[in-house]
């Protein structure tokens, strides 16, 4: 198993991989409708002057096999919103989203957030309890797909 490289998405090419792999998960997997994945977050790569969210990508070798986002819309000190959390299927159970969720923990910290919340598909609620998240409130539909939200201190 190759090494995973987890890094920011500073180039439009980037964000078009870190977009290919969403839209296979959430898209062609799941059926979620393209126009609800994509949105005014996935405009422009991390550190444009107009970038509203930190994109990030996770690569094994050359191939991009994951990616994530944290929202960058909420002020320091409070809860940011992460997100759009997707690992190709081959790639699953082998440590790829723990490493990017490391990485957009480590990100919120450096940027003064104090809590991440989250929108977490139910079927994906375990691995996020393994890394300390709690649920907050019922099971809601989102984008035809049961989802809970949830939260992290930081």
């Amino acid at each position: 198993m190759p090494t995973i490289n987890v890094l920011p998405v500073t180039s439009m090419d980037e964000l078009r991989e870190a977009l290919a792999v969403r839209l296979h998960v959430f898209v062609d997997e799941q059926g979620v409708p393209a126009e609800e994945e994509i949105d005014r977050y996935d405009a422009s790569p991390t550190g444009a002057p107009d970038a509203e969210a930190l994109h990030i990508l996770a690569r094994a070798g050359r191939v991009t096999v994951g990616a994530a986002r944290l929202l960058l819309d909420a002020p320091p000190g409070g809860a940011v919103h992460l997100g759009r959390v997707a690992v190709l299927q081959e790639w699953r159970r082998h440590g790829v989203g723990n490493v990017l969720m490391e990485r957009l923990h480590a990100e919120a910290r450096a940027r003064g957030y104090r809590t991440i919340e989250i929108s977490a598909q139910v079927q994906a609620i375990p691995f996020y309890e393994r890394l300390g998240y709690v649920g907050d409130g019922p099971v809601y539909l989102e984008a035809g797909i049961d989802h809970r939200a949830m939260r992290y201190a930081l």
